[in-house]
């Protein structure tokens, strides 16, 4: 406001008094105000989501890992840790290291480990490579996390198949609980024949005082081991096929076999699903989301430790089990089909796996899960 010659009062148009004496901002200030302030809601809103894309994007990633990870155990290594794996592959490949140097059985292990490893996750090395050490040890832990996952899905899916395979085969009375593990084991008559060494009687009252070692009954075919060739239907046992088949397939395929079992139908299964999934949405079997072509002798080895596991008494994963080694167990089968002493020994090795996979060149319909 100011004052003229005649004493009248000029009023500035952009600035008008409000009722409490103070001036309002004009028109053109308040379009400004309001510009501002969407320029900040827009900005905020950009930074959200940002976050959220990136938490997204981590989200992505982690249950990529976990997925990732859910083979590992199946049929890489049912014990052995991924850093183990890629320990020993680094002290193979060290500068000091010697081709004439004899590795031990143990990082035989390990290396076919590994090997197996980089094959299942071909991506795992490459990435690893370019990760700063924080991301490489959140993709492992991740990838453990899936292993062991997946692990514990299979022993609580095959707690229950497994009594009612046995009460179904074996009929024994009173039929195993599929809901009480501490009623299995030695001290239960039917499970006590599976877990039997099957070079033994276990009908003989000396057998039943404690042995448990050897190989288990369960393994053979028929449950019944020849003892002029323990070899003979060694690895055939009913029980192990459906066993591998709820997992790497489905449980309803458990039930599509023979009296003396017959393989495992992997690539058949997998051929029906993709004759199936021509133009239809089919879920897919974990053999499939592994990409697993054919039977392996770790998968083998994996379902014969998960049977043992659920025809014991013992209610949480341990690798012993009284007088029981699980990783020796699993060592021992390992070694078996990927160290046979010999020519010979290899051809019944590779006629056993032929066994196994002895339908992958048939087609059928799809085998709902």
């Amino acid at each position: 406001m100011s004052h003229g010659d005649g004493g009248a009062t000029v009023i500035d148009p952009e600035r008008q008094p409000s009722e409490n004496g103070l001036q309002q901002p004009s028109e053109a200030q308040s379009a400004f105000l309001q510009a501002r302030q969407r320029r900040k809601i827009t900005e905020l809103e950009e930074k959200i989501e940002t976050l959220e894309s990136g938490r997204a994007s981590k989200e992505r990633q982690t249950n990529y890992y976990l997925a990732q990870g859910r083979g590992i155990r199946r049929i890489v290594s049912l014990f052995d840790s991924i850093e183990d794996l890629v320990s020993e592959n680094d002290r193979k490949y060290d500068d000091n290291f010697n081709d004439e140097d004899m590795a031990t059985f143990d990082q035989d292990h390990l290396q076919t480990g590994y090997d197996i490893l980089t094959r299942t996750l071909p991506w795992i090395v490459k990435q690893s490579s370019d990760m700063d050490h924080d991301e490489y040890i959140c993709m492992i832990k991740m990838l453990r996390q899936g292993a062991d996952g997946a692990r514990g899905d299979d022993t609580s899916k095959l707690r229950t198949l497994v009594a009612d395979w046995v009460n179904r085969d074996l009929k024994p009375n009173p039929l195993v609980d599929p809901d009480d593990k501490h009623s299995r084991g030695f001290i239960n008559d039917a499970c006590g024949k599976l877990l039997c060494p099957a070079e033994l009687d276990w009908n003989n009252p000396v057998t039943k005082t404690g042995i448990r070692d050897h190989s288990q009954a369960f393994l053979y075919e028929k449950y019944t081991a020849n003892l002029d060739n323990l070899e003979a239907g060694l690895f055939k046992g009913q029980i192990l096929v459906q066993g591998y088949k709820a997992v790497f397939t489905s449980p309803s395929s458990a039930k599509d076999i023979d009296g003396d079992g017959d393989g495992a139908d992997v690539i058949k299964n997998n051929r029906r699903a993709k004759k199936a999934g021509w133009g239809l949405k089919v879920k897919k079997h974990v053999a499939q989301i592994i990409k697993m072509e054919k039977v392996t002798p770790r998968s083998i080895a994996y379902i014969a430790c998960q049977v043992r596991f659920a025809l014991s008494s013992i209610t949480s994963w341990r690798t012993v089990d009284g007088d029981f080694d699980y990783v020796q167990f699993w060592r021992s089968i390992v070694d078996f089909f990927e160290r046979p002493p010999g020519r010979e020994a290899q051809r019944r090795v590779n006629k056993l796996l032929e066994w196994w996979n002895r339908h992958r060149t048939h087609t059928d319909t799809v085998n709902k899960p």
